[in-house]
């Protein structure tokens, strides 16, 4: 089993934390913003962490292992 930890820039995430991964990078031409270019992580209680083209794709990748992993809950009505 791979771990449910993914590293997103110097921290360690879990990956349940996670609600979503933005699919472009962060613009708000503002001169003091410091995550221009950066990709935006959320997590829970409206968290977020910032990461690089590199971690953001780990974390897809992480996240991809991860949902395979997971047995289908009863009930649940798998898609062909």
């Amino acid at each position: 089993m791979e771990s449910i930890f993914c590293v997103i820039d110097d921290k360690h995430v879990p990956l349940y934390r996670i609600m979503w991964v933005a699919a472009i990078p962060h613009f708000c031409g503002s001169p003091e913003c410091q995550h221009e270019g950066d990709y935006e992580i959320r997590l829970e209680q409206g968290e977020s962490v910032w990461a690089n083209q590199q971690d953001r794709d780990a974390v897809l990748a992480a996240i991809e292992v991860w949902q395979g992993e997971m047995e289908p809950e009863e009930g649940d009505d798998e898609v062909p």
